[in-house]
């Protein structure tokens, strides 16, 4: 069974599908692995530490795909991609089903497995397979220390002979997993940290982190079976909107990570918002990729109103490429481990099976996944 990983070839994409380490793990369990040359270089995995567990370093990326039985990576592929790859084939990576329909239908038609790991479940079992949330984590680590890069105070309170400096004033929307460790790391930083959600079931895991939650009564949110928040009606959006400005005002730092899974990110920080905060404050916005949580934001600039800078980085996980790998490649392989069966050599990947029903997409020769074919 040839497990094949190609380069990333999406614009900015750092990350790698595979680490040297897993694919050693992979080999002892009897899988043969190629990837294409440069695979990890990015991620800091050059193409010797692959060779030296085992791994095959290949240049022609077309006769790759269509050599593999499995084919692990992170973005999405394109056209030509697919068209390498032969019948049969299991592909895993990130695939924006809800977005991406002409994928999905060639994916099909192509007779392929198609996996996607924004669609895996957040359940216990599925947990360690859960590539949302291991990339989630890191991304909110990551909003912070682009807060503090471009923040013109430090984080922490500072008492020395020249005078008192007084703690930065952290605003973070959202309490996700993103959310909470851009919360926990702002609080490691020193800063004085409040935050938001529409669940009011997490203003326990924000306090136990030592930020205050801030309370805006919405009415009925509560969350969905797998723990996002649902998405709110326009009233109670301008509820929040109005209930946050106090806050916002009075903070250097903003950040947003409110997203509706499938959906664009709800519009819950407003210019006017904005223009109210001091001059040298800063907002980054997490969810600028699926449309932005704040007025004004721009993918992949920073925004500059009024004095604010506006961050909207998109792909915030690769901007940490190396730990993103090995967490990403950790949900791969805990997935084809979870999966494999060793007697007959194959992943069964049982219809019944809960995992299987959500993240699966494509499957001989048909759309299989009901929430995508019902779109």
């Amino acid at each position: 069974m040839l497990i094949a990983v190609p380069r990333e070839t999406w614009p900015g994409e750092l990350r790698s599908a595979l680490v040297p380490q897993n694919a050693k793990k992979l080999i002892g369990n009897g899988f043969e692995i190629a990837v294409e040359s440069g695979v990890g270089e990015r991620a800091g995995f050059p193409d010797a530490a692959f060779e030296e567990v085992g791994v095959k370093v290949e240049t022609d990326r077309a006769a790759l795909l269509g050599r593999a039985d499995i084919v692990l990576r992170v973005r999405k592929p394109d056209a030509d991609d697919v068209a390498a790859l032969k019948s049969g084939a299991i592909h895993i990576s990130f695939l924006d089903p809800f977005n991406e329909k002409a994928l999905v239908d060639n994916l099909a038609a192509k007779g392929v497995t198609a996996i996607s790991m924004e669609m895996i479940p957040r359940t216990t079992l599925a947990q360690k397979m859960d590539a949302l949330s291991s990339q989630a984590n890191l991304a909110g680590y990551v909003t912070v220390i682009q807060a503090a890069f471009h923040c013109p105070k430090i984080m922490p309170m500072m008492m020395t002979p020249a005078g008192t400096i007084a703690p930065a004033r952290v605003f973070v929307i959202g309490a996700g997993v993103a959310g909470l460790q851009a919360i926990a790391t702002a609080k490691r930083l020193g800063a004085r940290v409040e935050a938001f959600d529409t669940r009011p079931v997490v203003a326990e895991q924000v306090q136990s982190l030592g930020a205050k939650f801030v309370e805006i009564d919405l009415g009925d949110t509560g969350q969905t079976e797998q723990g996002y928040a649902k998405e709110l009606t326009p009233e109670q959006i301008e509820l929040q909107k109005a209930g946050q400005k106090k806050v916002i005002g009075q903070s250097d730092v903003v950040i947003t990570t409110a997203q509706v899974f499938g959906r664009p990110a709800p519009k819950i920080v407003s210019r006017d918002m904005v223009e109210a905060m001091a001059p040298g404050s800063v907002v980054v916005d997490m969810a600028v990729e699926s449309g932005g949580n704040v007025e004004g934001s721009e993918l992949d600039r920073v925004v500059d109103i009024n004095g604010v800078k506006v961050v909207g980085q998109g792909n915030l996980p690769s901007e940490v490429s190396k730990n993103a790998s090995e967490m990403y490649s950790n949900n791969l392989f805990n997935l084809i481990d979870h999966f494999w069966d060793d007697e007959a050599k194959q992943l069964e990947l049982d219809p019944e099976d809960e995992i299987v029903r959500s993240s699966v997409i494509t499957r001989d020769g048909a759309i299989v996944n009901e929430t995508i074919k019902n779109l």
